[in-house]
This record gives C-alpha cells, structure tokens and sequence, in this order.
C-alpha cells in the first residue's frame, strides 16, 4: 500500500508526487495516458522560472526523471472512482487500490475544432494557449477563434505582439464581457470576422491559412495567417470522481486553499480544479501545495489513529 496515490501524471501530479517523497511518503503515479500531460505536446516552454528555453517533452522527460529517481512508483492505469473509509479506495480499471490520501491531477483538454490536420499542425501553428506561445509569432498575422472571455482576452494579448489578429466567432455577437469587447473593436490590428466557422486548415509542415466558412451564405474566405489559436473552452477529466468531490457547474473539482476538497483526506491540483489561471507554474504550484496538505493530513490522521 501506497501512503498516497496521485492521479495524473502531469506537471501538477509529479510535482506533488516529488514533494511527498521527499517528505519520506511512498507515492504512486496513476496515469491513463501520457507521461507530463499537454505540456509535452509544446514545442517550447519559456515562461517557467529558471527555464529559458526547453520543449514541452524535455520539461516532462526531466520530471519524470526527478520522480523516479526519488522512488515513486508509476502505472499506466486509468481511475475510475475514489471510495471513502478508513483508508482511501482507488478503482481503476485493473481493480483496486488503496492508500492514506489521494490527489486528483487529471488536468483539462482543450476543445479542438475537430478538423482534418489539426491534430497534426499542432505545435506548428495551431496553439490552444496564447499566453504559453504568443510570442512566438511576433509581427505575424494570426487568428483567434471563439467569441468569449478567453477569446477576447487571447486577442487582445495577442495584438501586442502580432502585425494582426483575425478574431473568428460563429455568432454576430460576442458573448464575452462588454468591456473586453469594446477593448477589442478599438483595436485597429484587430479584425472580427463574424458568423464564420473556420471550414479547414492549409499547410503541410506549418500552418500556412485558414478557410472560413459563413454560417448564413456559405460564401468562404481564406486568411493568410502563421498562427491559429483555438480557444473554445476546455473540458475537465473528471466524470469518474463526481460521486466523491463536489465538483462546479463545468465539471471542475472545488478545492480550498490547501487543494482540499470535499471528501476528507482527498486533494485537487492543477488545471482540473477551479481556478482563474491555468499556467504551467500554477499546477506546479498546486502540485506542491496539495502534497504538503496531504503529508499533514496523514500525519494528523496517524496520531489520532494511535
């Protein structure tokens, strides 16, 4: 038996999975898909303290690294359900697991367009996080597509840096806030392109355009654009615990301070609890805070066991 199971094995998940062994906590890393999460998938990370320049994949190799040389265990597993009691109950698809404490790091997906060569282009032109690679495409032209907050406030950063910004958005109306909308049309590199849905993407090796589609006529559009960034909300991977944790409106696990959540002894950290940003050095962030946490609660838990 482990003294704390992790849940994903993303930056937050190996960042908690490094704090408890350090603090002497035998830990297991669950993960159903890939080692370091979508970081991995970045072509390069340099907003992360003390890292000037390194690929997603790097960032996540050296980690993992860390980690295992540290002794914690991992398993390619995917949980399904947390059970209470006197110790904690992991289920998984390979049967059952227990342990002292739980920490959930299952991250979010971003929602993808669906469209050929997206998948493919990512990391190459097609980007679901301005703030991460918007400075790469200094004095470029680019696009935004969705119409709320996120796409306003992507637009809007992202205009600081590229020669312009085409802001794609299927309806007539925005539906983010008033003010980031009126911020937005007073920016001249800014171009709303309205009732449109992006129909394909152009180029092989690297983004190279974009067709846009009307929704009323169908009339098509192709923008000469470098950049591509999607940003139509994320989804979190956390269906399987919704019996266990409270979880908000968006399927986001609620946690306090301290990463705890509503089931005693069970933690949440990174992207897939509710929070206002989602960076690479908050899940780290959160990674070591909910492992603190967790270390506490069974040492609290021991002593009043015995």
């Amino acid at each position: 038996m482990h003294d704390i199971i992790i849940i994903g094995a993303g930056c937050a998940g190996m960042t908690a999975a490094l704090y408890a062994a350090r603090a002497g906590r035998s830990a297991l890393l669950l993960e159903s898909e890939n080692i370091g999460g979508q970081i991995a998938f970045s072509p390069r990370i340099e907003n992360f303290p003390s890292v000037a320049r390194m690929s997603g994949g790097e960032f996540a190799d050296k980690l993992f690294e860390q980690v295992s040389e540290l002794g914690v265990d991992i398993e390619f597993e995917k949980a399904t359900a947390i059970r209470d009691g006197e110790l904690k109950t992991v289920v998984t698809e390979s049967g059952e697991r227990s342990c002292a404490a739980v920490i959930i790091a299952t991250g979010v997906r971003h929602r993808t367009l669906g469209l050929p060569g997206e998948e493919r282009l990512t990391g190459s032109g097609v980007s679901y996080c301005a703030v991460c690679d918007g400075a790469f495409y200094k004095g470029a032209v680019v696009a935004v597509v969705g119409g709320g907050n996120t796409a306003l406030q992507d637009a809007l950063y992202l205009s600081q840096y590229c020669k312009k910004v085409f802001l794609i958005h299927r309806r007539l109306e925005f539906r983010g806030e008033e003010y980031l909308e009126k911020a937005v049309r007073k920016k001249e590199n800014i171009e709303p392109v309205l009732e449109s849905v992006v129909e394909s993407l152009k180029g092989d090796e690297s983004l190279s355009g974009i067709t846009v589609k009307k929704t009323k006529t169908g009339e098509t559009r192709l923008l000469d654009a470098d950049g591509l960034f999607v940003a139509i909300g994320q989804d979190p991977d956390n269906g399987a615990f919704k019996d266990a944790v409270k979880l908000d409106e968006d399927g986001f696990i609620v946690a306090s301070e301290d990463c705890g959540t509503s089931m005693s002894g069970v933690f949440a950290a990174g992207d897939c609890r509710v929070k206002e940003v989602r960076q690479l050095t908050t899940a780290a962030a959160d990674g070591a805070v909910a492992a603190i946490a967790a270390c506490r609660y069974i040492g609290q838990h021991r002593a009043m066991s015995g």
